[in-house]
């Protein structure tokens, strides 16, 4: 059995015009729904073998804001080809994956993560939440019933986790 989570960055800043949407930091609310959804990792016990994620400003600030709430370090392999990835992209990445990792944590970008929760999760009402609306700042974690990352395939997995930061308080909550 495999576990996949998908992480979509935390709120970003549209604010700053000269700046390219690779290097939008995060807003005030992205920064404290990263570190909210980091103590609730710590409080789930939710932890990944790897991290992989894109190297933009917003996801880069996102898992250090994440690791702080965690309260540890948490090891990340960046990789610009995530950077907006599609689902198979992604998908790419999850098949790549050494056996010897049991749980994968990919951190990234709207559409591709909540289109490859589409595709591997079987349906239910998480799927139906997820099909709805994936804000950022949430995590998706899909139950995965192989024993290699390289057979995991299109209705291959269970949604057994949608956590959104408006999940642990109203106010952390996305217009996104």
């Amino acid at each position: 059995m495999k576990t996949l989570f998908l992480l979509r960055h935390a709120k970003s800043d549209w604010a700053g015009p000269a700046l390219s949407d690779f290097e939008r930091p995060l807003n005030g609310r992205g920064r404290k729904a990263a570190r909210a959804m980091g103590r609730e990792f710590r409080l789930r016990g939710l932890a990944a073998d790897r991290i992989l994620a894109s190297p933009a400003a917003r996801v880069v600030e996102t898992l250090a804001l994440v690791a702080e709430g965690y309260g540890g370090r948490m090891p990340v392999d960046y990789d610009q080809r995530l950077y907006l990835a599609s689902r198979e992209t992604l998908l790419d990445f999850v098949h790549a994956t050494d056996d010897g990792s049991e749980r994968l944590l990919i951190v990234g970008h709207n559409p591709g993560l909540e289109q490859l929760v589409m595709m591997l999760a079987l349906g239910g009402d998480l799927r139906r939440q997820a099909a709805e609306k994936y804000p950022t700042g949430t995590l998706a974690r899909i139950a995965l019933e192989t024993a290699s990352w390289r057979d995991v395939k299109s209705g291959g997995g269970t949604l057994d986790l949608f956590l959104r930061p408006r999940d642990l308080a109203p106010d952390l909550g996305a217009d996104d």
